[in-house]
């Protein structure tokens, strides 16, 4: 009889997995799931204990419905990518797997990875599959003319919107209940790391069931009200469906489906196809990737900034990271990641061009550090984001453009609702006011245990300015 092994990584789900259906179309075949752990490994990553936990959480889950099918879920552990690898073959030859079947992954590790797991399975006769599964089209398939990948969204958006209304990527059924179940049980999903830390399961309920109920809800409720309350913290606008689609607990595919079958002006221009952006950026970040590899090694995409002369300033580091900046509207967002383990994306830009812009600080000190802490952590989306803010990035926001916070604040969080709830301290303080906190306790004689801002806004973006022009004297972009 032929056993069919999937290995299980960032594809945590029944519905829509394709390696999971390739697996299945043999009725005659035993069929086993793989996941294996490489704490190590996230710990290079950054990975934060967080998203160890909701993957943990999503294993169990897929476990039950897994086992439901006669499909055990096999747990192994190894510490690195690479001994992740020795361990898959161990497994494979014990269980006389005739062939291995997995969902790509495109970061650089990963795909060395799974490049050495090809090899040492071929070289054991084991047929290796992989599918495309983390993006809607595979990475490659959307160049310019001239056959090269883009380098600015807007063009990449056009392309791909352009693919998706010819025809929209097909999602694959769940399997049925195996004829033939294999003569194991699946195993217990233990703790993954050391790491490992609880998150907000009431926020966040894990598998993909709980996702693609939210993924509904968002569609019918809140999906044409989202360009216009997108960008507001305090209200409930978001799909939050990014650590979800982070661990593979609901793919973009579903995601698009649902928006475009419950809205079909969505791939047209509609107000209702707003949020897809959020899908399409994620979607070119995870092209970029795989065009230019050096961004997994966290190196600048625009080869001036190399020159840029970095603070290091450990207070103002740590300032930040606890959230006693001295700008409410920053600390109330980084009290929010303390807390949660995520944050509103609008929030991300502040918080991010408030360290790089007026703290001067490298951006890659402010990636790693929310990788540590986010629920949603996406090496692609987490890079591309903290480079457009820190101007050093493809299409990133110009270096000259550098956020008020105090602005930013009373543009996004007007009233200051957001900024009260995360804020205890300055929760006494009426309306616009909280903005600019010690400027409204002076005129009342009020004593606040809140910091003084940390930097002077207007002298730090001049130091900054002058840090850029200063690095950007004959420099040229990587992909030159």
């Amino acid at each position: 009889m032929k056993t069919h092994i999937v290995w299980l990584r960032a594809d945590l789900r029944l519905h829509d997995n394709p390696a999971l259906y390739a697996a299945c179309q043999d009725p005659q075949a035993r069929v086993i799931a793989l996941y294996i752990a490489t704490p190590g490994q996230w710990q290079q990553h950054d990975v934060s204990g967080r998203q160890l936990e909701f993957i943990r959480d999503g294993l169990k889950l897929l476990s039950e419905e897994l086992s439901a099918l006669r499909i055990p879920l096999l747990y192994a552990s190894a510490d690195s990518f690479t001994d992740s690898v020795s361990c898959l073959t161990t497994l494979c030859i014990k269980h006389q797997a005739t062939q291995l079947f997995y969902n790509y992954q495109y970061e650089l590790n990963e795909q060395r990875r799974d490049r050495l797991a090809e090899q040492q399975l071929s070289a054991s006769g084991i047929i290796c599959e992989g599918f495309h599964d983390g993006t809607l089209l595979p990475p490659g398939s959307v160049l310019t003319g001239k056959g090269t990948m883009y380098n600015v969204y807007t063009p990449f958006s056009k392309a791909l919107l352009k693919v998706l209304n010819t025809e929209l990527p097909e999602c694959y059924p769940s399997p049925a209940v195996r004829e033939y179940p294999a003569d194991l049980a699946g195993d217990e999903i233990p703790c993954l790391s050391p790491d490992s830390q609880q998150y907000d399961r009431k926020l966040f309920p894990p598998g993909h069931r709980a996702a693609l109920q939210r993924l509904r809800s968002f569609s019918q409720d809140k999906i044409r009200d989202y360009h216009r309350l997108r960008d507001f913290p305090e209200q409930p606008a978001t799909s939050g469906l990014s650590p979800y689609l982070t661990t593979g607990q609901i793919s973009a595919r579903q995601c698009l489906r649902r928006i475009v079958h419950d809205h079909p002006r969505a791939l047209s221009g509609g107000d209702e196809g707003s949020w897809l952006n959020e899908i399409f950026w994620r979607e070119f970040y995870r092209h970029l990737l795989v065009a230019y590899p050096q961004l997994c090694r966290h190196q600048p995409f625009t080869d001036w900034t190399r020159n840029i002369r970095w603070q290091q300033n450990d207070v103002q580091f740590t300032a930040w990271q606890q959230g006693s900046t001295g700008f409410p509207i920053v600390d109330a967002a980084m009290r929010q990641l303390q807390e949660t383990g995520w944050m509103h994306n609008r929030l991300r830009m502040i918080v991010a061009s408030f360290l790089v812009k007026d703290l001067l600080i490298d951006w890659r000190q402010g990636e790693r550090y929310f990788m540590s802490q986010l629920l949603d952590g996406d090496l692609a989306a987490n890079n591309g984001g903290w480079q457009w803010a820190a101007s050093t990035g493809t299409d990133a926001a110009p270096y000259f453009r550098i956020f008020n916070p105090r602005l930013q604040g009373e543009r996004f969080d007007p009233q200051g609702d957001f900024i009260r709830r995360w804020l205890p301290e300055l929760a006494g303080i009426p309306g616009k006011a909280i903005h600019d906190p010690h400027e409204w306790a002076k005129k009342n004689r009020v004593t606040l245990a809140y910091p003084l801002p940390i930097v002077d806004h207007k002298q730090a973006r001049q130091t900054t300015l002058q840090a850029f022009e200063t690095a950007r004297k004959g420099g040229n972009s990587v992909q030159e």
